[in-house]
């Protein structure tokens, strides 16, 4: 009886524990999102300060409220900031008579060649106005050499370096490892550059894929060099051969081949700062950092208005589950309010996905036509615009990419896992039942091989799923279903080459998507605005935890490996045919 009362007691101490702990967790929540709320105030910018960009933090397409972020929470502690606000306060910070110039400090950036010419291209604008770029690191990786290129003057510390060897593109292969583990990737597609489900049948790539990598990384370099060829009047052969070599391998090296302009320590930049903000070397620099700078635009223009309508992340079926996921169903609610709201004159859809479920790409595919019955729809791409991705954006009324976006990747393709190894011979678990039909179990159970007859039935649909894309394609851009599926079969584009092939319209951001837009709608003058609507924080909060604790932990006990993982528990989940690019385009 003592036994029992005491493990009773315990109980009910752990649940008090349990009460308490959650209480604390709460009222930290809510003192989060009252500070969150207050937070939202202009911060005063003291005259004669200097913008601070590092970019240590995760960029998004779009803001997301994290009123936790101060609180060191699992899953909510990680500072982010989305490509739109950045471009924004970039571009408020031009006109900001209190804001001098832009230091930069940033050795690596998160983001895709696309997001970054963004970036790029609006800090070239800054400058126009004769405020001062400066970057300064310690090493720089190409990525944020990309970016800091432009600067008046780059500086590097005298023991760092910019990493500057070209570009290189690869792939993580799971072959021997899905052997060893006894699941089979059974795989039925279309679409003889479809090279995304090689990494479950293969060791290396196939010379189709190889080829295509070879020719979208190539042309991602082009812009590359020819881009810093220019902010640094290099000549792009020049570039090519300093990387070629790999000639640049210190401080000394960048400064020789006229990548960096000096060596210097952080006081001695300092110093430069001063000087350009003509100051004493006692007093203090005002640096105001980006994350800080929330300064509110007003917005003058009538009541017309220009949609910009975010499809960012994995298309899948249904609502979606938060953040990084297009939910067809949720999506295309969120496209037919617009299409019903008079106040709205015209549609901008900001692209930024590698596609997904074949069928969400479809519905969601379906009420852009209805839309532009309507009213103007303009396609924005971002990084990746690919496969369903480009099936979303297919039928806009023009479609602007930048240079380095990943488009194309016309082809579907379904995978089958089967465990039967895994589960019968490594673990000891058998599987047995019953069905009232021959293919009662199709695509269900994953204990056994598909039979030759399911394999085909499969295939037939993969078949016509890619028929159909072909055919939207065809429709949307005026070209004979054979020439699209000569540039189809799931190759890989850049958005320079799309302008080639006839699946972009032109070169251009954002800005310029909504400029074009607003001109085929005929407004002179409009304002803009973001859809979804974003959730305010507590709801955020509320909804996404779970997939924010999962996804932390995970992090936490895999590092840099947590991307294969997450690439693999994806493929594992898909159901139905899939029209994406299952592996990231990693470059670097």
């Amino acid at each position: 009886m003592k036994s029992f009362f005491k493990y009773v007691l315990a109980t009910i101490t752990g649940i008090v524990i349990s009460f308490v702990v959650l209480f604390i967790v709460l009222m930290g929540i809510i003192g989060a999102i009252i500070s969150s709320a207050s937070s939202d105030q202009e911060i005063v910018v003291k005259s004669n300060s200097v913008l601070y960009l590092s970019f240590d933090y995760d960029i998004t397409e779009r803001s997301e409220a994290n009123p936790l972020g101060s609180l060191n929470l699992p899953g909510y502690s990680t500072k982010n900031i989305g490509l739109d606000d950045i471009l924004a306060r970039i571009k408020y910070a031009a006109t900001d008579g209190n804001i001098k110039g832009i230091y930069l400090d940033a050795s690596h950036i998160g983001v895709g060649f696309a997001s970054l010419k963004e970036v790029r291209d609006e800090l070239l604008a800054f400058k126009k106005t004769g405020k001062f770029v400066v970057a300064y690191n310690a090493g720089y990786d190409q990525k944020a050499y990309y970016v800091a290129s432009i600067a008046d003057k780059v500086y590097v510390n005298p023991q760092g370096t910019i990493d500057f060897r070209g570009l290189a593109s690869s792939t993580m292969f799971y072959k021997d490892l899905l052997d060893k583990v006894g699941v089979e990737m059974q795989i039925v597609k279309v679409g003889t550059f479809k090279s995304a489900v090689e990494p479950y049948f293969l060791n290396k790539m196939s010379d189709p894929n190889r080829l295509q990598v070879t020719s979208y990384l190539g042309s991602i370099y082009s812009t590359f060099i020819n881009e810093i060829a220019v902010s640094r009047n290099i000549a792009a052969d020049s570039l090519r051969a300093i990387a070629n070599d790999y000639r640049v391998r210190d401080a000394d090296d960048a400064v020789k081949y006229k990548l960096a302009d000096a060596k210097l320590y952080k006081d001695e930049l300092l110093s430069d700062l001063r000087k350009r903000l003509k100051i004493s070397e006692k007093d203090e620099i005002s640096f105001v950092s980006l994350l800080d700078y929330n300064k509110k635009v007003k917005d003058d223009a009538s009541g017309s208005e220009v949609a910009v309508l975010y499809a960012a992340g994995e298309i899948v079926d249904g609502e979606g589950t938060g953040p990084g996921q297009i939910g067809g169903d949720k999506f295309s609610r969120e496209l037919r309010k617009l299409r019903e709201d008079d106040a709205v004159k015209a549609v901008v859809l900001r692209v930024n996905s590698p596609g997904g479920s074949a069928l969400a790409s479809d519905i969601i595919w379906r009420e852009v036509i209805l839309t532009k019955k309507v009213k103007p729809v303009i396609v924005s791409m971002g990084d990746l615009a690919a496969s369903g991705g480009y099936y979303i954006s297919a039928a806009a009324d023009s479609i602007f990419a930048e240079p380095t976006t990943i488009t194309g990747s016309i082809g579907v393709f379904g995978v089958i896992p089967n465990f039967q190894n895994l589960m019968n011979n490594k673990i000891g678990v058998h599987y047995d039942g019953v069905k009232t039909g021959k293919f009662a179990d199709l695509m269900t159970s994953f204990d056994r091989p598909l039979t030759a007859e399911e394999r085909d039935i499969i295939q037939r649909e993969v078949d016509k799923v890619y028929g159909t894309f072909t055919k939207v394609v065809a429709d949307g851009r005026k070209l004979s279903i054979a020439d699209v599926d000569s540039i189809g079969q799931g190759r890989v584009w850049t958005g320079a080459q799309g302008v080639n092939n006839k699946l972009v319209d032109r070169l251009g951001n954002l800005d310029i998507a909504i400029q074009a837009a607003a001109k085929k709608a005929n407004l002179s003058k409009y304002k803009v605005s973001q859809y979804p609507e974003k959730e305010d924080p507590f709801t955020s909060i509320l909804n996404n935890s779970k997939e924010k604790v999962q996804v932390w932990v995970a992090k936490e006990q895999m590092g840099e490996y947590y991307r294969y993982f997450d690439v693999m528990r994806k493929a594992t989940a898909q159901t139905g045919v899939q029209a994406r690019l299952p592996y990231s385009v990693e470059i670097h």
